[in-house]
């Protein structure tokens, strides 16, 4: 039985050490590596379920590595924890079949599924941090071990998605070392905590601190792909689409928007957030996100890049709810992170399938898709409507909570802000099942390869149809003990 104190670390090694033993593989060991990938995604899911059993019983996980004089590396579970870190472990294992499926038969496979277990591990050192050393380390990390993603196909295109993707995150990066530096010489080093640490500090420092909150909060927010620095994840489309899920699910704009809500409660505190007003800018700029990626999907025709647009608007959700200062809008912030996840996975992964069967790239290409691949368009309708906001599927349940949030907190506009997301979330998604369901191809489908009647292989088909069942259970089963919402609402319960 490994201890409560090795519990952390060890969900950090079930990926670090499978993608080491990876690249010491060679290129053509190809079913050993497979085993090596499941076996390390269910180890990790295995551990990670151990902590939320553990955290909700009241068991204590903490990993403490000493760092620097004075300072440690701090790895634990609490219950915001338990929220990111199930969700990056349940897609992890879903992303790595999905994966093995996508790239059979592609060159460069040891390399991908290598950067691809290092991801994963910096993710997780993301979601467990426990302090914010710590956080920005994995941060880091995480940012080094995407970029070999994007740009895995080595064309010209990828190249230039890359040197996108790195000047904007090395940016943020920037804005957050600042901050997290010049906060060092104030407060010292420190621990999250759950009421935040600046309290006494913030009347001897308040003009500082209050400058160090927003090159905190904009530095995450670039990678959270706050509106005017998304541009890096609409050019991020060209990697393949296991990553483009990742990315968008998970990974990287999940670690921003992660790092806001850090900074907002465990850093500063919610309350004195609200009392020195730092947050009705942020409430502002995530309800301008909001709108705006949602009127640029509206213009795309590449049909991940109408899913790109699509994550800049919903991501902004979470930090609009975070910003309202009231405990229902917080809890639909958080439950958003865990619920967007679901389905913006699911509607990557069904893209992915049309590319990769069909080689169409393009929505005006997908007349009548839905009759050559329902299952895959069945997964894909399920995300959709849930995007929308239609009950009682995941989205619902998170835009209900926001809306509540908005009336708790004395911000009525914010209702209108969320009638014409969901508005144009229909207006962007409901041409698509449209053209799929009922449109008539132009040309005939090319006949199916490998014999198959209908849809693509069963590794790219269980992992949407999966994401999709959570999607529908996610929103029925919500006032189940281990239902995202039921997570949410425990953590606000500490935290007000």
């Amino acid at each position: 039985m490994i201890p409560d104190t090795l519990v952390p670390l060890a969900v950090l090694l079930t990926s670090f050490i499978t993608g080491i033993a990876i690249l010491l593989l060679g290129e053509d060991r190809v079913r050993l590596r497979t085993v090596l990938n499941l076996a390390g995604a269910v180890l990790k899911l295995a551990l990670v379920m151990l902590m939320l059993w553990g955290v909700f019983h009241g068991h204590a996980y903490q990993t403490r590595i000493p760092f620097l004089p004075g300072m440690d590396l701090v790895l634990r579970a609490d219950g915001m924890t338990i929220l990111f870190a199930s969700l990056s472990a349940v897609l992890w294992l879903l992303t790595t079949v999905y994966a093995i499926g996508y790239l059979e038969g592609a060159p460069h496979r040891r390399r991908f599924f290598a950067y691809f277990s290092f991801c994963v591990t910096a993710t997780m050192g993301v979601s467990l941090a426990g302090n914010l050393v710590t956080f920005f380390l994995f941060y880091e990390v995480l940012t080094l071990t995407t970029f070999p993603l994007v740009v895995h196909r080595g064309t010209e295109k990828s190249m230039k998605a890359g040197a996108v993707y790195l000047a904007y995150t090395l940016g943020g990066s920037a804005l957050v070392l600042v901050g997290m530096l010049w906060l060092y010489t104030i407060a010292g080093p420190f621990d999250f905590t759950e009421t935040g640490v600046l309290g006494d500090l913030f009347a001897q420092h308040r003009i500082a601190l209050t400058v160090i909150f927003f090159l905190l909060m904009l530095g995450f927010g670039v990678k959270a792909a706050v509106f005017p620095f998304h541009a890096w994840l609409p050019a991020a489309m060209v990697a393949p689409a296991p990553v483009s899920a990742l990315l968008h699910a998970v990974a990287v704009v999940k670690a921003g928007a992660f790092g806001m809500v850090r900074v907002v409660y465990d850093v500063y505190g919610i309350s004195l957030c609200d009392e020195e007003a730092l947050l009705p800018a942020f409430m502002v700029l995530a309800a301008i996100t909001i709108l705006y990626g949602s009127l640029r999907a509206l213009a795309q025709d590449d049909f991940k890049k109408r899913l790109a647009f699509s994550t800049v608007s919903q991501v902004s959700y979470i930090l609009l709810g975070i910003a309202m200062f009231g405990p229902m809008g917080t809890i639909g912030g958080l439950v958003h992170l865990v619920h967007q996840g679901i389905m913006k996975i699911t509607m990557f992964f069904c893209a992915g399938n049309v590319a990769e069967t069909l080689h169409l790239h393009k929505i005006s290409e997908l007349k009548g898709v839905g009759r050559r691949l329902p299952l895959t368009m069945g997964a894909f309708t399920v995300a959709a409507l849930g995007m929308i906001g239609v009950p009682p599927l995941a989205g619902f349940v998170s835009k209900w909570h926001l809306g509540l949030g908005a009336i708790e907190s004395g911000h009525p506009w914010i209702l209108a802000v969320l009638a014409a997301s969901s508005l144009l979330n229909a207006a962007y998604f409901l041409p698509i099942l449209r053209t799929v369901w009922f449109d008539q191809p132009d040309t005939p489908w090319p006949a199916p390869e490998g014999g198959r009647r209908l849809e693509a292989s069963w590794w790219l088909l269980v992992p949407p149809l999966a994401t999709a069942l959570l999607t529908i259970l996610v929103g029925l089963l919500g006032g189940s003990v281990l239902s995202p919402i039921h997570w949410a609402y425990l953590v606000v319960g500490r935290e007000y």
